[in-house]
């Protein structure tokens, strides 16, 4: 490689869109290229995406972003993506069906089922994971019960990151951290789980071949290039998970500092050194590979005001000014919002109740509550619990956390940035950059191409912020008392969903 390779690109294959960024070796983001993508809801619970659509995203931000740079510049490239989705591909490579994401609930009685056949404690030690919809093994089961004719054609099932690299360079490769939320990966082996494969009659070759974070997977192709933009000769690393990279993209790669991610989902995480698993968290492979991510999950983050926004206000969403609206009006309501509370269970719910069947609830709607006060309580909600987690996972793993640090789109909000600091009584940081994720695999790629002697070096060089936001002590009081209001409304509303689920499922006519 030339020296007038100076820069990097991380690909963030994400579940709305993919974006590809290309990084200085200072962690400044120079171009930009970006595709949205479509999720489609087929019927209740169930949400999809077509995997060729991964393909023709990243084709679309590549081509995009080299109107701005050159190819040329560019030293090694690395993929971060959306994590818990599959692809089936046939024995040629070709996907056969829509891929099962991680927003899919439609595998709950797989889920009862083989944590009866393996133990649910069993699976959740070697996996890290307490049995739940979230990870795609599932699906595998659903699959195997529900379209057979396809399960027992699928030659390899395939995370995001191993479907875009076999289209990069030929080679059907994942990382570490993109395999061990999939739910079948030995998180202290770092292999896939030969015990979780014979429950569900697959083999080792199914799967793709596995490496740690950093290792070179292989080199763009000629088709792939002609495609794309890249050079032929453009070397791929390692990387996977959005979560862990978003992690890395905050250098949280020690104890003390979390990460917070305000995107679709609300994912926080903190860096241990040792494994633990336990029903407070889910437990993730660190994205350097040393140690481990002890990660919160809410599955309902921007992707519950994105919902709101759609079905309840006159506003397109694709406008920054009917969020700047809502921000506005929702800043003049008092905490509490006038007692009205969310439990933003919109997707179930993981950690620490692990219930597929849990559902959203806003309780307390009097006649002068507003959309504002809505939008507010769903913050809340989502904030709330933050705290009540964040709690949990010091208490039970033994570890501190001093601040966090605040990335992804939720994190341009002032009025979420302070109501964090204010409920979990944290400074939040914020990231000089909001795609902390496409950061991370861009550090990656800068340690693959030789920039530096290892991933937490290049962690430490590439990241920033721009602000600090201390708790207010007054706030802190009132979130303190609504936070135990809210640790209460999941046990009171839990049966209820579950009826309500139950009723649901059984389809009723119109």
């Amino acid at each position: 490689m030339t020296s007038s390779r100076d820069l990097v690109v991380g690909i963030d294959s994400s579940t709305q869109s993919t974006k590809a960024i290309a990084w200085t070796r200072e962690g400044f983001a120079e171009a930009e290229g970006r595709a949205p993508l479509a999720l489609s809801n087929p019927k209740l619970y169930h949400f999809e995406q077509d995997p060729e659509s991964w393909w023709t995203a990243c084709v679309t931000a590549l081509k995009e972003l080299f109107t701005q740079v050159s190819p040329d510049r560019v030293a090694a490239i690395a993929i971060s993506n959306q994590r818990e989705t599959v692809a089936f591909l046939d024995a040629e490579r070709k996907s056969m069906r829509p891929a099962i994401t991680w927003l899919d609930e439609r595998a709950r009685q797989e889920v009862e089922d083989l944590s009866a056949e393996l133990g649910a404690d069993t699976i959740h030690r070697i996996t890290g994971r307490f049995p739940d919809i979230t990870p795609c093994v599932y699906c595998y089961l659903w699959m195997k019960r529900h379209e057979p004719e396809i399960f027992s054609r699928t030659a390899c099932f395939a995370d995001v990151q191993s479907f875009l690299v076999h289209r990069l360079s030929g080679q059907l490769k994942t990382g570490w951290i993109s395999a061990d939320p999939m739910g079948l990966f030995d998180l202290q082996k770092k292999q896939w789980s030969p015990e979780i494969l014979n429950a569900l009659d697959l083999s080792e070759e199914q799967m793709p071949a596995v490496y740690p974070p950093g290792t070179h997977l292989g080199d763009v192709s000629d088709r792939a290039a002609a495609e794309t933009g890249l050079l032929a000769d453009t070397a791929i690393f390692a990387a996977g998970g959005d979560g862990q990279l978003a992690g890395l993209g905050t250098n949280c790669t020690a104890p003390g500092r979390a990460y917070i991610n305000l995107g679709t989902a609300v994912v926080s995480g903190v860096w241990s050194q040792n494994y633990a698993y336990d029903k407070a968290w889910r437990t993730e492979i660190a994205a350097q590979g040393e140690g481990y991510i002890l990660e919160n999950c809410l599955r309902s983050g921007t992707f519950l005001i994105n919902w709101f926004v759609d079905q309840f206000t006159a506003g397109d969403r694709e406008n920054p000014e009917i969020f700047r609206q809502l921000e506005e009006a929702a800043s003049a309501i008092p905490r509490g919002c006038d007692g009205l509370m969310a439990l933003p269970y919109w997707s179930g719910v993981m950690d620490p109740h692990w219930d597929t069947a849990a559902r959203g609830c806003l309780i307390g709607f009097g006649g002068g509550h507003s959309t504002a006060h809505v939008y507010r309580a769903l913050i809340e909600g989502m904030t709330l619990d933050q705290a009540m987690r964040g709690e949990l996972l010091e208490r039970n793993a033994g570890l501190e956390i001093k601040e966090y640090l605040a990335i992804g789109g939720g994190a341009a909000s002032p009025l979420w940035r302070q109501m964090l600091a204010d409920a979990t009584g944290k400074p939040v940081l914020v990231s000089d950059t909001v795609e902390a994720s496409a950061l991370g695999a861009g550090m990656i790629a800068a340690f693959g191409a030789g920039w530096y002697a290892s991933i937490v070096e290049a962690a430490e060089a590439m990241t920033g912020t721009t602000e600090v936001v201390e708790p207010n002590s007054n706030s802190r009081k009132d979130y303190q008392e609504l936070l135990e209001i809210y640790r209460g409304l999941y046990d009171a509303t839990a049966e209820i969903n579950r009826k309500l689920v139950a009723f649901a499922s059984r389809g009723a006519e119109v």
